[in-house]
């Protein structure tokens, strides 16, 4: 009795979610609902052609045949019986079909995934109506952002930096004259549905083998496609439609940019790598060969992008190579629509020691020789001391909000606690989702205003 008390309970409880399940299928925007009335029209279009190329005079002689098939039917059983009768067995008819059809359709596409066929296609819609943002950087500190952006939209374009000159990159540009595939293989893996086995496959370095070890398997993919395809931005676009990410991962130029600096104490300095490891502050910055041409389908984006964000990402060597492509900053200072710079939390030893907000603000402004971007996202909450001591060992601290001087330079600061913290390593790094959720509502209020 009790078994038959819990089967009745979970057949009770299961028709309730099938009928939320199938109602599904009738919000607004999946484009289904017209699909099937059209389907139905068409049904009803082939009789009457069928009647019409039989010269049946088909509006007569349907009309009489179904007048007497109703008038028959009244007499055996009375129509307050035999209409709804008939009206639920059409009914029937048409939902039995339509569920084959979905059920059919859904072992296709959906045999490999949990997800309902109507929960992806209302996801689709979704991400596909969400705002055009623009993103521009490189590092960890882009792949990170475009983790969190990936759920709120799927009109990402992702400009990123080609001066890599350090590890498998590095070996890469020197040794086959590809451009540096690192930072590229980095954003379109966090762009990819299957983000986790994507990344382990994309971030695995070889071991062993004459030639391989230290490489990235990402890498080297990026470099073969490169090579088949032609070129380096084909290689790009066939390697996202592949893997089938959300948005475009674009080279801010496909000009072989290497990068110098000059450091306060005299020294010049030419190469990324090493910039960094010459532990020098910066006081002027540049590329070879000087203002590279930009990408001509980054400067459609910019153009076409609802709000820009730039950064997170290593100062000098992630977020300003982008910039030193005048026709990426000037594509930038043009477009009247929201733009926020996304400051890191800690300094970087040989690039920002010691550097505040302001410090970093400024020497974006610089680079490129006018003001870019009209807010400035930084971590509201320090880290934990464990993680201040841990960072304290390299010779890094918290960047220093300095607030007066941000307002002085025109900048409106927003504040939110963006972070995590590994508690077992003391590293701190910015939150995917807050970050992405944070950005999206400033933006929101910020084109309310625009």
């Amino acid at each position: 009795m009790k078994r038959a008390i819990r089967v009745s309970r979970s057949a009770s409880q299961r028709l309730p979610n099938r009928a939320n399940h199938w109602f599904k299928w009738l919000s607004p925007g999946l484009l289904v609902k017209r699909w099937m009335f059209i389907s139905a029209s068409g049904v009803l279009l082939i009789l009457l052609g069928v009647g019409i190329w039989s010269r049946r005079t088909p509006v007569f002689h349907l009309t009489q045949l179904f007048g007497d098939l109703l008038e028959l039917l009244t007499r055996l059983i009375p129509n307050y019986v035999s209409g709804p009768l008939v009206l639920g067995l059409g009914l029937l008819l048409v939902f039995w079909g339509q569920k084959r059809t979905v059920r059919s359709i859904s072992e296709v596409l959906m045999s490999d995934r949990d997800e309902e066929l109507v929960d992806v296609l209302i996801n689709h819609r979704k991400l596909n109506r969400g705002a055009k943002v623009v993103t521009i950087g490189g590092g960890t500190g882009l792949s990170t952002l475009l983790r969190g952006l990936k759920v709120i939209s799927a009109n990402i374009t992702a400009i990123v930096t080609v001066a890599d000159d350090g590890g498998s990159s590095g070996r890469l540009r020197r040794e086959i004259g590809v451009l540096p595939p690192g930072d590229i293989r980095n954003c379109i893996a966090a762009l990819a549905d299957e983000e986790k086995l994507l990344t382990e496959l994309f971030q695995y370095r070889f071991k062993a083998g004459d030639g391989l070890v230290g490489h990235s398997f990402g890498n080297l993919f990026l470099t073969v496609l490169s090579d088949i395809t032609g070129d380096f931005e084909r290689a790009i676009a066939a390697s996202s439609k592949v893997l089938a990410i959300r948005g475009h991962v674009l080279p801010a130029t496909l000009s072989d940019v290497r990068l110098w600096a000059e450091l306060a104490d005299g020294r010049y300095i030419e190469g990324e790598s090493n910039i960094t490891e010459a532990r020098g502050k910066i006081v002027r910055m540049g590329c070879k060969p000087a203002n590279p041409p930009a990408l001509p389908k980054a400067l459609d984006a910019i153009d076409e992008a609802d709000y820009i964000v730039i950064g997170p990402g290593s100062l000098y060597t992630s977020v300003i190579p982008n910039l030193l492509v005048p026709e990426i900053a000037e594509a930038i200072s043009a477009r009247q629509v929201p733009c926020i710079y996304v400051c890191n939390i800690m300094t970087q030893p040989g690039e920002t020691d010691g550097y505040s907000v302001a410090d970093h603000i400024q020497a974006i402004d610089r680079a490129c020789g006018q003001r870019l971007f009209d807010s400035v996202l930084v971590q509201k909450t320090p880290p934990s001391a464990k993680a201040l001591i841990r960072y304290a060992q390299e010779q890094s601290h918290p960047v220093d909000l300095d607030a007066d001087a941000v307002t002085q330079l025109g900048r409106q600061i927003i504040r939110a606690n963006i972070m995590i913290e590994d508690e077992e390593t003391g590293y701190v790094r910015h939150d995917s989702r807050r970050l992405a959720r944070v950005i999206y509502r400033w933006s929101e209020r910020a084109r309310q205003k625009w």
